[in-house]
């Protein structure tokens, strides 16, 4: 009966443990990341090749998901507000729920998957045919070299991004409101000129897209130099990523959420 008790709660200890030393060491991590970023900045190339690859490789996965959500929600708008008899509002509808909410939140689960689970798998690799070790052999800092250049790549591509999003996702509900229903073009841009504001939404929604940046980033550096060095541990690193970052994103959008508005 003790030992029916007992084996549940070690695994609970071992999970909480293993939380904690890993919370902790993701925190060096980044202050690692911070204190060897010199080369990564003062060697402009290192980080534009990354940016390349973290940014401008999902220009078409986010360009075109934004484009999509944007009509959706002119149509879900425009459905909502007839039913109070007005459909005026719905340029400024459409750009507060991408400017504030879905915006920097889609892109970043967009990116998460496939920006943040591409570097977890290109650094486990690294790992497993170890690469990294032999640019500690030959005095090399794998971290100022390979680390620091992702995770700058990520955190400046990242709000770009949100912000192409965002662009994108009002096309598509001036496509749906304007084109295919029909509504005057100067009221859907006069009640969004009207209703958006500089600070409280557009400044705020940048701000939500740099967190969400630094923290899938991390993660997703993380979970490659941690990694263990098997074709299983970076396929478990990779799933680690895109779970986590999908649960951190939705968290610190509460959070910010509940300090901005």
């Amino acid at each position: 009966m003790f030992d029916f008790v007992a084996s549940p709660l070690r695994r609970l200890g071992h999970i909480s443990i293993n939380a904690v030393w890993r919370l902790g060491f993701i925190c060096r991590f980044l202050v690692a990341i911070l204190l060897n970023s010199g080369q990564s900045l003062l060697r402009l190339r290192l980080t534009i090749r990354e940016i390349y690859f973290a940014g401008v490789m999902s220009l078409i996965i986010v360009s075109v998901s934004g484009l999509f959500v944007g009509m959706v929600l002119g149509l879900q708008g425009y459905t909502t507000l007839a039913k109070f008899g007005s459909s005026d509002a719905l340029g400024a509808m459409v750009a507060l729920a991408l400017l504030r909410e879905l915006g920097p939140v889609l892109a970043a689960l967009l990116f998460a998957s496939r920006a943040g689970s591409a570097m977890t798998a290109e650094i486990g690799l690294m790992k497993t045919t170890e690469q990294l070790d032999a640019m500690s052999v030959m005095a090399v800092n794998p971290i100022a070299r390979v680390i620091a250049p992702r995770f700058w790549a990520g955190v400046i591509s990242m709000p770009i991004l949100a912000a192409l999003f965002n662009m994108l996702g009002i096309i598509g509900g001036y496509l749906v409101g304007v084109v295919m229903i029909g509504l005057d073009s100067g009221t859907f841009w006069s009640q969004m000129q009207a209703n958006v504001d500089w600070h409280n939404d557009v400044v705020n929604g940048v701000i939500k897209s740099l967190f969400f940046g630094i923290a899938i980033t991390l993660i997703a550096v993380f979970e490659g130099y941690d990694a263990t060095p098997t074709a299983a541990g970076v396929s478990a690193a990779t799933t680690r990523t895109v779970v986590t970052s999908a649960l951190v994103i939705l968290a610190l959008d509460f959070i910010l959420t509940a300090f901005m508005f």
